[in-house]
């Protein structure tokens, strides 16, 4: 029983990804899915020991269960480990931030309980801190920061010939969808959540189809991502209309798994890990497929965070397409007036005067400034999940070391 709920609760986590609420109580019956589809043959499976269900309600852990289980989610959850790099990208230190600058990144970091920030640019620490534990060796929980990371597999699977093209229809690669609202829905509209198909994401409504995903999982196990997408309805036309919807991103997930054949936490070992040179593992929760969570769920190192925003500052070392990250961090759709220089690109928010990045809640974040060659890594415990207040701050903390920067 405890591998089958950690399975359940990790896919139930996905649903917590911008901030949802999804009870699923200790008094539920789980049964057991099918063995998992997806077995990894090159990392190993962490299987936490059995759980009491009510304490595996990430939104409900106090502050201080968060601040110790965010460093330790694999003790929680069922998860691939990814060995770390066999040749670690150095990050040699740069010359220190001014004093201001330090002063304004320690009121940050106190401010909104963060428990690591480090700032790159040209690939060299000019800032690093910790606090709540966490230490330079530890790893800390991504929560939707997961998502850039899928949208890179996803660009290294065109660029190994898995996929042909962000245009193929979504189908070509998941059939199960054939007859639904995905019909005609293309790769590129997936990525850029512009599908057109309804979706409800609100979390505060037990029945909206974000706080549906749990029972999903609980009824149809290794098919629950591919069974709650198909039963949606068409409200817009592809290509149209953008709504944040949690479970494309998971869709996303499999549908690069069912391209390369082998879950997102092997591939990503060859095409982020190793050529990103992460300096430790990478643990990344499963759901009842065996496939990992597409839009959630990975943890890592402080420096590593900082590692996968260089290496997409760097175009990705060969393994995506040429100029993928400047398309992927380009905004494919635009806010408009509602919020001036924001978008949306593949599973990047895009930021004004160029920028984008990663973003998770309870404040984590991957931010990139490619005209100052700089990354700012961010892993925090908010005390809610989402703050536009700490996130406001964090970007014009960034937007001042940027300025700072020749």
């Amino acid at each position: 029983m405890g591998r089958i709920t950690g399975l359940v609760s990790g896919l139930a986590l996905a649903a917590v990804l911008a901030g949802c609420t999804v009870r699923v109580g200790s008094e539920t019956e789980f049964a057991a899915p099918p063995p998992p589809a997806m077995a990894a043959k090159t990392v190993a499976i962490t299987q936490p020991p059995a759980r009491d269900q009510s304490d595996l309600q990430v939104l409900f852990w106090s502050d201080s269960q968060r601040s110790d289980r965010f460093r330790a989610m694999e003790q929680w959850f069922a998860g691939h480990e990814v060995p770390a790099a066999k040749t670690v990208r150095a990050l040699p230190k740069g010359a220190p931030l001014n004093a201001e600058l330090q002063a304004e990144i320690a009121a940050l970091m106190k401010d909104t309980n963060a428990a690591g920030i480090m700032v790159l640019v040209d690939g060299k620490v000019r800032y690093e801190s910790y606090a709540l534990g966490l230490g330079p060796k530890d790893r800390w929980t991504s929560f939707s920061v997961a998502k850039s990371f899928t949208s890179t597999l996803l660009g290294a699977a065109i660029k190994d010939g898995f996929i042909t093209s962000l245009d193929d229809p979504v189908t070509r690669y998941i059939p199960e969808l054939t007859g639904s609202a995905y019909e005609g829905v293309s790769v590129r509209q997936l990525a850029t959540m512009t599908s057109g198909v309804a979706w409800n994401e609100d979390y505060t409504d037990p029945n909206s189809d974000v706080a549906q995903m749990a029972r999903f999982v609980i009824e149809y196990g290794p098919d629950a991502v591919v069974a709650q997408m198909k039963a949606l309805p068409r409200e817009a036309p592809a290509g149209e209309k953008w709504v944040y919807k949690t479970g494309e991103t998971n869709l996303i997930g499999v549908l690069v798994e069912n391209a390369v054949g082998m879950p997102l936490a092997e591939y990503a070992q060859a095409k982020i890990v190793e050529p990103a040179g992460f300096a430790g593992g990478l643990f990344w929760m499963v759901d009842p497929r065996g496939g990992n969570i597409g839009g959630c769920c990975l943890s890592l190192r402080l420096s590593d965070y900082a590692r996968m925003g260089q290496f997409a500052l760097e175009g990705g070392n060969g393994t995506v397409p040429e100029g993928w990250f400047a398309e992927a961090g380009k905004p494919q759709v635009d806010f408009g007036a509602d919020a001036p220089g924001f978008g949306y690109g593949y599973q990047w928010w895009t930021y004004p005067g160029g920028n984008y990045g990663a973003q998770g809640i309870f404040g984590q974040a991957i931010t990139l400034v490619p005209d100052k060659r700089m990354v700012m890594a961010v892993v925090s415990n908010w005390p809610t999940a989402t703050s536009s207040e700490a996130r406001s701050q964090a970007r014009a903390v960034a937007a001042n070391i940027a300025e700072s920067l020749e």
